[in-house]
């Protein structure tokens, strides 16, 4: 090999180094926190205290779970079940009407419609936690507060999915297809939800992930709208028994399970949901 071209390779081989000691680096990252959190999550209070996550003894998985379930009469499954509430059928209605304005914003024409899309754009870099405190006025007019609805109803409108909406619209459903669609006799109901719907698939689903993960994980507005511990999602719930956990230490083991599972829904989203995401994803990202 000529000296040129090993001048040449060198900067080559430095550069993939490099990448690969950033994605390593980021892999773990993300990964050490989840291996602590499955680990702890197999051991008693005690081994949690002497910290004695390594060792091979001590395991205590199924006990945990069972002192999970069983802690103040139940109350981790009832924040379960309200968190698969808000951020399943949240997104899953969320989506819907993210996606059905994003193609209103394609595919209609109408007075300001990019100025008003301006104001979509603008919305998506608001701060959810500046909204909290409106949204709980609101609510308290309309005596919302403490209610289901209070958490269900601000979660169903997403600036951001309405962007993305209106993204997939442009790369996914040609105009064509839809002025053939109106030949042959077919309303603008009909179109969308028979015609455009379907091309939608892949970003339905891809707003539908955003959308459940940003639910999910919602903290700020159950805790503003929330008084009655029986409408917490998981993470108010947790939240409330980590602060517990200072004057009780039992808690300390039941807060680490039920933050195992909690990440549990997620990651089944993601991986059964996948293929659309993907396609999703590299759509918008061709658009």
């Amino acid at each position: 090999m000529s000296a040129t071209g090993s001048t040449l390779l060198r900067p080559r081989l430095l550069g993939r180094a490099t990448v690969t000691a950033v994605v390593g680096l980021s892999v773990l990252y993300t990964l050490l926190p989840v291996l602590w959190l499955v680990l702890a999550a197999t051991k008693s209070r005690d081994a949690l205290f002497g910290s004695d996550l390594l060792s091979p003894g001590d395991f205590s998985f199924g006990q945990n779970l069972t002192d999970l379930f069983a802690m103040d009469g139940g109350q981790y499954g009832r924040w379960y079940v309200n968190s698969l509430l808000y951020a399943v059928l949240g997104a899953a209605v969320g989506a819907l009407v993210s996606v059905a304005c994003g193609y209103a914003f394609d595919k209609y024409r109408f007075r300001h419609k990019e100025k008003l899309f301006g104001l979509v754009l603008a919305a998506v870099m608001v701060p959810q936690t500046v909204l909290a405190l409106p949204l709980y006025l609101m609510a308290s007019e309309a005596g919302l507060v403490n209610t289901f609805w209070a958490v269900f109803i601000p979660v169903l409108f997403n600036p951001f999915g309405v962007y993305l909406g209106r993204i997939f619209s442009q790369g996914y459903v040609p105009d064509e297809v839809l002025d053939a669609a109106r030949i042959d006799g077919a309303g603008e109901l009909t179109l969308y939800a028979r015609v455009a719907l379907r091309m939608l698939g892949p970003g339905l689903v891809t707003v539908f992930l955003f959308q459940l993960t940003a639910i999910w994980n919602n903290f700020f507005l159950p805790m503003v709208m929330l008084s009655d511990q029986d409408l917490y999602p998981v993470s108010l719930g947790l939240y409330a028994w980590n602060s517990s956990a200072s004057v009780s230490p039992e808690y300390y083991p039941v807060v680490i399970m039920g933050s195992l599972l909690a990440v549990v829904p997620l990651i089944l989203a993601f991986a059964l949901l996948q293929r659309f995401w993907r396609s999703g994803l590299t759509a918008g990202a061709v658009k």
